[in-house]
């Protein structure tokens, strides 16, 4: 196969194919027509003498020889577009820039009050754009969408860029007036009614199951390795909800320092240590190689760690 005869527009339309496994969404993805993008689909079929894409009852599906390829393409495409970008001058006085972050609520109410402080004294005109993890996916994020993602994270891929913003232990919130505060121990903990939350990762959430351990995350996992279980009431996906159910129905909330720490002068709650090891957590952003060098986001990159470094000196 002559290289040179290729037309390497069908790399992106085949990038951007085996991504949304529909020649509709595909062709609005690059703004093309409908057709165009099936005559597209054509020309890769017969440069690759295989069908890319099949139809089935699950809808659309890649070939095995397609599935190969997606991580190759998507390589090579991310590494030309990162050597085409060209280098600019970042004048953040000046600057209009809109920065997306995908934040939890957890990150969101810690780092990014400290951070719009920062924004608002050398940077009075950029925006910060705040989405949460069921607003994008990692495509979003690796095709440069998405500024920076903040959050716990288990997997990523190797593509992305990351950096460790801080490390946080556990501590259980609980009303001032919860009984089990002047006794609090590990029976205590496990007699009493618990609010979980968590959230991590991309996409949209599923229903938790209480019997399901190791989807529940640190705290419960930390707790089987000690033949223990809490008996959990509410299941919730946002801190602060969990924080108003610690204070006005008496349950134990079991959260990241730091977002515990938001009540620390409120006389309404009590923060106590867990009267068990739970691992430490990491907070880390994540983000594009496309977004690497660019003078904007490597100035807002170190924004974000003096952020960080101010809030844990705080």
């Amino acid at each position: 196969m002559n290289i040179s005869k290729i037309d390497l527009n069908l790399l992106i339309y085949l990038d951007v194919l085996l991504r949304e496994k529909n020649v509709t969404r595909a062709a609005s993805q690059l703004n093309i027509t409908q057709p165009a993008m099936s005559n597209g689909l054509k020309r890769l079929r017969t440069l690759f003498n295989d069908p890319i894409l099949v139809r089935t009852s699950d809808g659309m599906v890649p070939t095995e020889r397609a599935r190969a390829l997606s991580p190759i393409i998507r390589k090579i495409l991310l590494e030309l577009e990162e050597a085409l970008q060209g280098e600019e001058e970042f004048n953040e006085q000046h600057s209009q820039r809109v920065f997306r972050i995908m934040a939890s609520d957890y990150a969101a109410s810690t780092l990014l009050p400290g951070l719009l402080r920062k924004i608002n004294q050398v940077a009075p005109n950029v925006i910060i754009d705040i989405m949460t993890p069921s607003d994008v996916n990692f495509h979003d994020v690796e095709a440069g969408k998405i500024d920076m993602a903040i959050n716990r994270f288990d997997d990523l891929p190797q593509s992305f860029h990351q950096k460790t913003i801080w490390r946080d232990t556990f501590a259980c919130l609980l009303s001032a007036d919860n009984e089990v505060v002047t006794k609090f121990n590990l029976n205590s903990y496990l007699a009493s009614k618990h609010v979980w939350v968590s959230k991590t990762g991309f996409g949209i959430g599923v229903g938790m199951d209480p019997k399901d351990i190791q989807k529940l995350g640190w705290v419960d996992e930390a707790l089987a390795r000690l033949g223990k279980k809490r008996d959990i009431k509410v299941f919730t996906r946002n801190y602060h909800v969990a924080m108003k159910l610690a204070h006005e129905d008496g349950l134990v909330a079991t959260l990241p320092t730091k977002a515990a720490m938001l009540h620390k002068d409120d006389a309404n709650y009590t923060i106590l240590k867990p009267p068990f090891e739970i691992p430490d957590i990491e907070l880390k952003m994540i983000w594009s190689p496309l977004l690497h060098h660019d003078a904007s986001h490597i100035w807002f990159r170190q924004l974000v760690i003096e952020a960080a470094k101010e809030h844990e000196n705080s």
